[in-house]
């Protein structure tokens, strides 16, 4: 698959989880399983809150990294940002 994805989930506890995919269907469902990412086990269920596809996984990598540095009102931003923009559509 050629579609690089980059999504922030909210878990039940609030937290903010972010993370990289080229098949966003089947890591949803690991998430959900507690198979995915050691940090999301028991951490569900969730919502989506950020979603965006990048053209190479390079570029998606790069965006993820840049998420993960933010502070937690940084990524608040960003969730807030993308909203209005699925709004506008």
């Amino acid at each position: 698959m050629d579609e690089h994805v980059v999504y922030m989930l909210q878990c039940k506890d609030q937290s903010l989880y972010t993370g990289y995919t080229n098949n966003f269907e089947r890591r949803l469902r690991m998430h959900e399983e507690g198979k995915g990412a050691k940090y999301t086990r028991g951490r569900g269920p969730f919502t989506l809150m950020y979603y965006e596809v990048f053209s190479t996984k390079e570029e998606a990598m790069q965006a993820e990294y840049r998420i993960k540095r933010l502070t937690r009102s940084g990524k608040e931003e960003l969730i807030a940002s993308y909203k209005e923009r699925m709004e506008s559509i």
